[in-house]
């Protein structure tokens, strides 16, 4: 079983920034990392994710230009900076990783591409 943690939710006003980082059991460098976001009432989205290697990054049409996934190895995290925030952002967010190393889903923006999730971490952006 891997155990996927997120951290870094806060509040922040309409226009700043906040970063996500999330840690997993094993080597984060061999795994695909995915960000979702969740509101009440409605399905968890896809925000972001990023390849095992690093190599590829993937955002939401949402969040593009806003948003900026990594990986740090060096600290095992995988990171989720947030500028230009909106109100809209507000949600739970969630980083996820799929059972299967050293390679990246067909899709990494489903949410069935994904076995392990975090608990969420809620991030407010106050208008």
């Amino acid at each position: 079983q891997v155990q996927v943690v997120e951290s870094g939710g806060g509040l922040v006003q309409t226009g700043g920034s906040l970063r996500l980082s999330c840690a997993a059991t094993g080597a984060v460098s061999s795994y695909t990392m995915g960000w979702f976001r969740q509101t009440p009432g409605k399905e968890r989205e896809f925000v972001a994710a990023i390849s095992w290697s690093g190599g590829r990054t993937y955002y939401a049409d949402s969040v593009k230009g806003r948003f900026t996934v990594s990986r740090d190895n060096a600290l095992n995290t995988a990171n989720l900076q947030m500028d230009r925030l909106k109100p809209e952002d507000t949600a739970d967010y969630y980083c996820a990783v799929p059972r299967s190393t050293w390679s990246t889903p067909a899709d990494p923006s489903s949410r069935a591409s994904y076995d392990y999730w975090g608990p969420g971490t809620l991030v407010t952006v106050s208008s």
